[in-house]
């Protein structure tokens, strides 16, 4: 154990800081970790109201073709999100941004790997900061958990750190309901010393929303190919542009 601490230090700080965090990370037990925090009574915490796909889009949308939405589709699109993150959530994450690597899989058919992305901040949208996030995909249970990290090791095993003009978030997207009837879900827990009302306040906003989140949409339009149309929600008339166009 010696003669490793000593070979580690021969080539200096910054290497021995990296491989500590390649360790830190892939040791990490990311469910364990959002659940720690989502406890923890300082940190800032909010979860969605579950969305009921098909529901949203009978009341809100129009289709050029008859489209009833799977549990199964909706775990695609989290899998394809969570890899490429910038294309599935363009509002969020700044286009060519998302990178993602150290994919491992483990025997019970879970996956994990490291990600990196440029994001818009919660409280100030108008300006984006790098987020890292250690993902964890359990294709059994049909969950995401992606747990934000101050720093990390690219690659290359530089070091990375996270932009710091926000609080650290992890965040846990899942899929519930029946195969004909499945349910999107979200929560959020931000590391805060106290919860911060204004976060609380940017998430009501966000639950208020009518429409299918935007990941939904794209797949929808994108990997299905059917086209979809938002109603007016005001008039209830249609209008003339559809997502797909926009």
């Amino acid at each position: 154990m010696r003669q490793r601490e000593v070979k580690k230090l021969a080539h200096g700080p910054s290497k021995v800081k990296s491989e500590l965090a390649m360790n830190s990370a892939s040791q990490l037990d990311r469910v364990g970790e959002f659940e720690r925090t989502w406890v923890d009574p300082r940190n800032t915490r909010f979860e969605l109201p579950p969305v009921d796909v098909n529901r949203v889009l009978a009341e809100h949308y129009l289709t050029n073709q008859p489209l009833t939405f799977t549990r199964a589709m909706l775990w695609d699109t989290e899998v394809r999100k969570a890899w490429r993150p910038d294309r599935y959530i363009p509002s969020v994450v700044r286009e060519g941004s998302a990178r993602a690597w150290g994919r491992r899989s483990a025997a019970d058919g879970t996956e994990s790997f490291v990600r990196s992305s440029q994001q818009r901040l919660w409280l100030e949208p108008a300006e984006y900061g790098l987020v890292l996030e250690q993902v964890h995909l359990d294709h059994t249970q049909q969950k995401v958990t992606f747990i934000g990290a101050a720093e990390l090791p690219n690659p290359d095993r530089n070091i990375l750190r996270a932009g710091a003009r926000q609080p650290l978030f992890h965040v846990e997207h899942s899929v519930d309901g029946d195969e004909s009837r499945p349910l999107n879900r979200w929560r959020i827990v931000h590391l805060t010393d106290r919860s911060e009302r204004k976060l609380v306040e940017r998430f009501t906003r966000m639950a208020s929303d009518v429409w299918l989140p935007e990941f939904i949409e794209i797949y929808i339009w994108s990997d299905l190919n059917i086209k979809l149309t938002r109603r007016d929600i005001s008039v209830g008339a249609i209008p003339e542009v559809s997502h797909e166009a926009a």
